[in-house]
């Protein structure tokens, strides 16, 4: 069990502020079908993030040549987990609404150049992999099935990489001082919006 000193220092390392309640895996435990409908949907949306990033810059050659297969990676990660509720006899549910981007989303600077844009675009997508490579390192590390904690384990692998790369193009692309100040900005709202919204174990984020 990894003690609470622990866990702040993994949060820290993907510049977190705010650690996810630790009654978050007992709770999503309970209805597997629904955390894993969730999760099936964040891969897919996370797919279309990428190949709408890709058709609105196409110019940004090496953002496009990094995302391409990060598009083919996220969608097998949709087959995957479709494939582990075929496993357990579970039928995939409706989409739900995402609160959590939605209020990162209101969060992007208005107006703007297109270059402006792609800098909140691209800060979104390093903070929602960031969130979800946490959860699912607690998922790895508590849910008391083991097949799950192994499934989850490769997903958080997964999802790091990916926290990593967004931020590393933003930085290649912009100054670095100011995309260190926006993601700062981020991460403080992001704690916040942690804060603002219900606990709910049907939900990925």
């Amino acid at each position: 069990m990894q003690t609470k000193e622990q866990e702040l220092n993994s949060v820290r390392m993907l510049g977190l502020k705010l650690p996810t309640d630790p009654r978050w895996v007992n709770m999503a435990e309970m209805d597997l079908a629904e955390i894993l409908t969730d999760h099936a949907y964040c891969e897919q949306k996370a797919a279309t993030s990428c190949i709408s990033l890709i058709q609105q810059y196409p110019d940004r050659i090496e953002m496009v040549r990094e995302l391409a297969p990060i598009v083919t990676e996220e969608w097998g990660h949709f087959r995957q987990v479709l494939a582990e509720l075929q496993k357990r006899n579970l039928t995939l549910g409706f989409q739900r609404k995402d609160e959590y981007v939605n209020k990162l989303l209101a969060f992007q600077k208005k107006g703007g150049s297109k270059d402006d844009r792609l800098l909140e675009r691209l800060l979104i997508c390093a903070l929602i992999e960031a969130r979800s490579c946490e959860r699912f390192r607690l998922l790895s590390l508590h849910i008391s099935d083991e097949d799950l904690q192994t499934f989850y384990h490769k997903f958080m692998v997964s999802e790091a990489g990916h926290y990593r790369l967004f931020i590393d193009l933003a930085k290649s692309y912009f100054d670095e001082d100011r995309v260190k100040a926006r993601w700062q900005e981020y991460l403080d709202r992001e704690a916040e919006i942690m804060k603002e919204l219900e606990l709910r174990g049907d939900r990925m984020h």
